[in-house]
């Protein structure tokens, strides 16, 4: 089992990576979220999480071990597989995951892409006590930003797929300064993106 690498960062792409490890890219696939904080030519520090099946190998990156433990608790669950698991965290952080299972918010996990509104409801019902044992803390890339482009969007008509790729954009096109970036120009970016893919 690998369970993390330390290396220079290759090449990202929306949802993956490419680490140099000692002469060796480990591809690593990770969320949006993460690979927009992730810089050509910087050194990272990843827990990483192998799938092995019969005809692959996919490694899966996290920026902390509490999203790793998280992703591995997330699979537990009936119906639920590595990409939704991802998603997930390229929505929210495992501090916001955990508190909309214990708080039985099927709404707010209802917008994680795959998940729909029954893997909401079987993700409470099979989890709820399981994640109070985890010890997640909100990292200090606070996502409230996400809430509140989702609702103005959802607001203005936008469906809800729509929406979260207009979010997953607007995450790529700032990085890391999507925090601190006044929510009326994250909106305004956020429509311009309508009809991009």
């Amino acid at each position: 089992m690998i369970a993390m690498l330390s290396g220079t960062i290759k090449a990202t792409t929306l949802n993956s990576a490419v680490v140099d490890v000692g002469g060796v890219g480990m591809l690593v696939q990770i969320s949006p979220r993460l690979a927009a904080s992730l810089n050509v030519g910087a050194s990272a520090h990843l827990h990483t999480h192998l799938i092995v099946r019969e005809d692959s190998l996919t490694l899966f990156g996290f920026e902390s071990q509490s999203d790793k433990d998280l992703f591995e608790v997330l699979l537990s669950v009936t119906g639920i597989g590595p990409k939704v698991a991802q998603s997930a965290l390229s929505v929210y952080d495992a501090a916001e995951i955990v508190s909309a299972i214990t708080n039985e918010k099927a709404s707010v996990l209802e917008r994680i892409p795959g998940l729909g509104k029954k893997g909401a409801q079987r993700l409470i019902l099979e989890l709820k006590e399981k994640v109070k044992s985890l010890n997640v803390s909100s990292i200090s890339r606070p996502s409230g930003w996400r809430d509140q482009v989702s609702d103005a969007l959802l607001g203005l008509g936008f469906t809800s797929r729509d929406t979260e790729d207009a979010l997953d954009i607007v995450s790529s096109h700032f990085g890391s300064d999507v925090v601190s970036t006044d929510i009326s120009a994250l909106l305004k970016f956020a429509l311009q993106t309508r009809g991009r893919k």
